[in-house]
């Protein structure tokens, strides 16, 4: 076996355009001649052996040939300055980008790498343009703070937001903050302890004064960074990229999961960045955020369905390998010409290639919420159907602010990985306060494969209150896995600008439960799940017309849904030909 030799480089400065010094870790082949770079910019240390994140092998990119950088953020670790979350490293990216470019050992080519936070610092540098920038490979990444990272259409993402602040944010800010020793180490014991009954710290409101951080002495990161009103479009501007596509003229290989926090942003970011004409391709395995295995949440999908084994053919590193192969090598590997998407099924459990997202043969179909007529029945339990309602009864159910419903997996990011992924949610659907419909049980299989949505027409006695929607694939036996879901908040339902108060009138609102892709086998319902709460993953609506961010008052409301002629609630189902499946 021929010996591969790798030269490290450690904490070497970057000026940005402003002074601020950054610091990266390079690792390039130890070897004469000049090579590619791969960036990756990443606020949770270059120090730590996990900083790929785990899913990938950064070792075997030097190996190929690449020169490979990870750089603190600003104010992050080694790095100077003052962190301010997602906002600054527009310019900085540009600037490291440019930086790297020039370096005596690089070709001038750069491309970036990385997922989650790190996969938006690729997003923002790309729309500053550098010139040297020729590729790009963001994973399971967002694309506006606003929606669908701190909040999801108006509401606040409680269990993310917390647990990122305290796990993530909170150690190196007591590193910089205390700089004795004895006053680290004593303030680092406290976060721990503080980590340790953190399930029971997301019960604590109002939330603007969230206990731990204020004990630790680093509060102001979460509460003027993270809590910031949703309304202050100058703050939040420059924390998303949703009006910035068209400066995307970069190639990019989106990576995303069924089960990933980020799996609406990363397909919009595929699907906005494929109309600027540069190269796209998409690949969505059934994985949670930041974890790649075949065994996701109560479900094994196979080991073909692992990131290490993708089709049993290849692994997530190979796929970076042949993706910058092409565009900063210029090696010809078939990366332009071969199908742009790939897709996990689930229920059938395979890998499938697509030659756009959404697919063009897709039949969006509805299927109407209907009463059951059934005595025996848990009120507001119903049934799916693609026939129109006629005049049915309505529906109701108390939502109660103090006893939210469980957040049970799904596209999580709390308390660790087990939290998210698919999981049994029978339990879930014997609560009074959630609504239950299903098909009858299907005679062949159904394919939905694309973006889902549910339009529901409701009433509150509330001032304001928050509605959730989730799809289930409900098994012969009963057992109900989770498979995509969505929530809105009625004041915010049509933006970031409140709407006018409710006033007991029946309103209509549109949920996005983003997308999936599975096979309902034959004695499989479809299922849809309808109530208020999914806590932690989302901050409990009061109810009052205020918010738990800033009060601690609640009241129950009385919710109403409608599946009538006049107000036919529906879910939209991406219903696929299984006939027509490669």
């Amino acid at each position: 076996m021929k010996q591969f030799q790798i030269l490290v480089e450690k904490n070497v400065p970057c000026e940005m355009r402003d002074g601020v010094v950054l610091y990266a870790d390079i690792y390039r082949p130890n070897r004469e001649g000049t090579y590619p770079v791969l960036l990756t910019r990443l606020p949770y240390s270059k120090d730590l052996p996990h900083y790929s994140h785990r899913y990938l092998d950064t070792n075997r990119l030097v190996e190929n040939g690449f020169i490979v950088i990870i750089q603190d953020v600003r104010g992050r670790f080694q790095s100077a300055g003052e962190f301010q979350s997602f906002r600054q490293e527009g310019n900085d990216g540009y600037d490291t980008v440019e930086w790297a470019a020039t370096l005596p050992y690089s070709t001038g080519k750069v491309g970036m790498f990385g997922m989650s936070y790190y996969g938006y610092t690729q997003l923002m540098a790309a729309s500053k343009k550098p010139p040297h920038l020729a590729a790009i490979f963001p994973a399971m990444t967002l694309n506006d703070q606003r929606n669908g990272a701190l909040y999801r259409n108006g509401v606040y993402q409680l269990g993310f937001s917390e647990t990122w602040t305290l796990e993530s944010i909170a150690p190196d800010l007591l590193k910089r903050k205390y700089k004795k020793p004895t006053e680290r180490i004593e303030a680092l014991k406290n976060l721990g302890a503080h980590l340790a009954k953190l399930e029971d710290l997301y019960h604590f409101t109002p939330v603007n004064q969230w206990r731990p951080l204020k004990e630790l002495g680093v509060a102001d990161f979460f509460f003027e960074e993270l809590l910031h009103s949703i309304e202050d479009e100058e703050y939040w501007k420059d924390s998303s990229i949703t009006d910035k596509y068209e400066d995307l003229q970069v190639p990019a290989f989106h990576l995303g999961g069924w089960y990933d926090c980020f799996i609406g942003p990363t397909l919009t970011n595929y699907v906005e960045m494929a109309k600027t004409g540069r190269d796209q391709k998409l690949i969505v395995g059934p994985w949670g955020h930041g974890y790649f295995s075949s065994v996701q949440g109560e479900c094994s999908f196979g080991v073909q369905a692992s990131g290490d084994w993708i089709n049993l053919k290849e692994n997530i590193t190979d796929l970076h390998i042949n993706w910058f192969n092409h565009w900063l090598l210029g090696i010809d590997n078939k990366v332009e010409t071969e199908a742009p998407v790939k897709i996990f099924v689930m229920g059938v459990n395979q890998w499938r290639d697509e030659m756009e997202w959404p697919l063009e043969r897709t039949e969006y179909t509805n299927f109407y919420l209907h009463s059951e007529g059934n005595a025996n029945t848990k009120l507001g339990d119903g049934h799916l159907s693609v026939i129109k309602p006629e005049d049915e009864q309505i529906d109701t159910f108390i939502y109660e602010p103090t006893d939210p419903v469980p957040t049970k997996g799904g596209g999580t990011l709390f308390a660790g990985p087990l939290t998210m992924g698919p999981f049994d949610q029978s339990e879930i659907e014997e609560r009074e306060d959630v609504l239950v419909y299903s098909t009858a049980p299907l005679t062949e299989a159904v394919e939905v494969t694309g973006p889902v949505k549910v339009k529901l027409w409701a009433l509150t006695d509330a001032k304001d209150t928050d509605f959730t929607a989730k799809l289930v694939d409900t098994a012969p036996d009963g057992r109900a896995i989770n498979l995509a879901e969505g929530i809105i908040n009625a004041k915010y339902r049509n933006g970031f600008y409140p709407e006018k108060e409710l006033n007991g009138e029946v309103t209509e609102y549109e949920i996005d439960l983003w997308a999936t892709s599975n096979v309902f086998l034959p004695g499989h319902r479809i299922t849809l799940e309808i109530s208020s709460s999914s806590f932690p993953q989302y901050l409990p609506n009061p109810n009052t017309g205020s918010s738990l961010i800033s009060s601690n008052l609640s009241i129950k409301a009385k919710q109403t849904i409608f599946h009538n002629k006049k107000y036919p609630s529906h879910i939209i189902l991406p219903i696929i030909r299984v006939t027509e499946t490669k």
